[in-house]
């Protein structure tokens, strides 16, 4: 936790994190740069236009909220279906990076990666983060006309199926389950 505290707070980019549990030591650890909250209202902090990406774990509704809102993300499975989303995000939706390639609990990612993964994602000069972020709106929406056709946000996976052939996404081979 203090690796990834350590790297944010390089002064790249100002952060908020939801953390449960003890907070003192990170507090301390995220410094100045980052806010420290045990909860929030995740899909109204997400579409609140100064967000410019989201650090996420990829469990199913981050990311059905992550899409909806139209951010790009920073995945960091640790179990479960998390992997699995995660490489939905990477590599079929494009609209995202892995923190650390190897998913290995005894794997640590170094403050060094992740400023250099961070000043990457908010250099707003580079083409590759520009199409993610692209790729993001586009992403937000479909979705926002899938709840104008059908009244409802509900199955992302419904909805990239069902719309696929807007802006040339093309899910057909996409697997996974929620």
């Amino acid at each position: 936790m203090e690796e990834i505290a350590a790297g944010l707070r390089s002064r790249v980019v100002r952060f908020l994190w939801v953390f449960r549990g003890e907070t003192i030591k990170l507090k301390e650890a995220c410094g100045k740069m980052g806010l420290l909250v045990p909860w929030c209202d995740q899909l109204k902090v997400l579409s609140h236009p100064c967000i410019g990406g989201f650090w996420s774990h990829c469990g199913w509704n981050s990311v059905r909220e992550g899409v909806f809102a139209g951010v790009p993300f920073l995945t960091f499975p640790i179990a479960m279906d998390q992997m699995t989303n995660s490489r939905l995000i990477e590599e079929d939706l494009k609209t995202g990076w892995r923190v650390r390639k190897e998913v290995r609990v005894e794997i640590l990612v170094t403050r060094e990666a992740i400023m250099g993964l961070v000043r990457k994602f908010v250099d707003m000069g580079n083409i590759e983060v520009k199409e993610m972020k692209k790729r993001a709106k586009q992403l937000q929406e479909i979705c926002e006309n899938a709840i104008h056709i059908i009244g409802f946000f509900w199955d992302l996976s419904s909805v990239l199926f069902n719309y696929e052939n807007w802006f040339g996404f093309g899910l057909k081979s996409l697997s996974f389950v929620h």
